[in-house]
């Protein structure tokens, strides 16, 4: 298994907050992340002035304007620039979610490895039109989705110039947090079965063991929220890791990829040691004189592995002791 693409989702936990923006990224490039992302979008653009927020939005913040809330989120393009030129500074990749058209169009100027797309952009026609006629790779999430939303937006996609190779879509539940019973991991291998793309996991649940977990049924990209701190005011700090937890997930999930291994069953090079020592071998299970008949009244089975191995004792039975042995002894052929 490849690397897997681990995407450190600051999304709009910068709360407007340059100072607050940059310790993100420095707390997703000492965890490890590959990726930083935020999130790009003109608020006029992106909803009308009597939007509601979510529920959980609502409890995050109290407010119950969609509009006013992230007008006070929203990054201007020279911020962008900044945040991109302090992420290279700290050796971890840029990236943004663009949210309307017209940050489609800023994003695409500053040339970002991939486009993510969110699940509320899934069935927006003009928008997934726009990202497939630029030929760059896709990432997109499905939260909020049913297989005929997937087909639908791929076809979209495709129609519009993207190639299946560049896609990655990820299995994703959009309830912040999500609970465990609604994860439903194992439709990311429906995804992948039924559609034909790489998949991977955008995670909303508290912790860290879905997106491992995610990893270890064959994710090549995970996707998690993480703040400075949850106790923050914000739509999305709650549902969030914290920086040492962004850094355990990291560190999991690169353990968990050299686990997966390559397939095969063989001897691994570090239990080799331990194989004479965790076997048996044929020995006397008493006295035995020279020239008496090997049976199963004198000879056994014990640790260690050195000697004739059990597996030929229907070949030993019946022999006849070509030496005297004493209890314990190795048997000879």
């Amino acid at each position: 298994m490849g690397k897997t693409i681990i995407i450190a989702e600051a999304g709009v936990n910068h709360n407007g907050d340059m100072a607050i923006a940059r310790g993100l990224i420095d707390a997703a490039s000492t965890a490890g992340a590959d990726y930083v992302k935020f999130q790009t979008f003109k608020t006029e653009n992106l909803v009308s002035c009597n939007a509601t927020t979510a529920e959980y939005q609502q409890n995050a913040t109290g407010e119950t304007s969609q509009f006013a809330m992230l007008k006070r989120l929203e990054l201007t393009r020279n911020q962008h620039l900044e945040l991109m030129d302090y992420c290279r500074e700290k050796g971890v990749k840029f990236l943004s979610t663009a949210f309307d058209l017209d940050s489609i169009d800023f994003l695409n100027t500053l040339n970002l490895d991939f486009w993510k797309i969110p699940s509320g952009e899934i069935t927006n026609y003009p928008y997934l039109a726009r990202i497939a006629k630029t030929g760059q790779p896709i990432i997109m999430s499905t939260g909020m989705c049913d297989n005929a939303d997937i087909e639908n937006a791929l076809t979209a996609l495709y129609e519009n110039g993207a190639i299946k190779e560049n896609i990655t879509i990820l299995h994703c539940n959009t309830q912040y947090p999500t609970p465990f019973e609604d994860v439903n991991l194992k439709a990311m291998r429906t995804i992948a079965e039924r559609f034909g793309v790489s998949v991977g996991y955008s995670d909303h649940t508290q912790g860290i063991e879905i997106p491992i977990a995610a990893v270890a049924l064959g994710a090549t990209v995970i996707e998690k929220h993480f703040t400075l701190d949850r106790n923050m005011e914000g739509p999305d700090h709650k549902a969030s890791l914290e920086p040492m937890e962004l850094k355990n997930m990291v560190s999991a999930i690169r353990n968990i990829e050299k686990a997966l291994g390559n397939g095969d069953k063989n001897i691994s090079s570090s239990e080799i040691p331990n194989k004479t020592v965790a076997r048996k071998s044929i020995v006397a299970a008493k006295h035995i004189k020279k020239g008496e008949q090997l049976t199963e009244d004198n000879i056994t089975v014990k640790r260690p592995g050195n000697g004739i191995s059990p597996m030929r004792w229907k070949e030993v039975l019946g022999t006849i002791a070509s030496k005297e042995y004493f209890p314990d002894e190795l048997i000879e052929l």
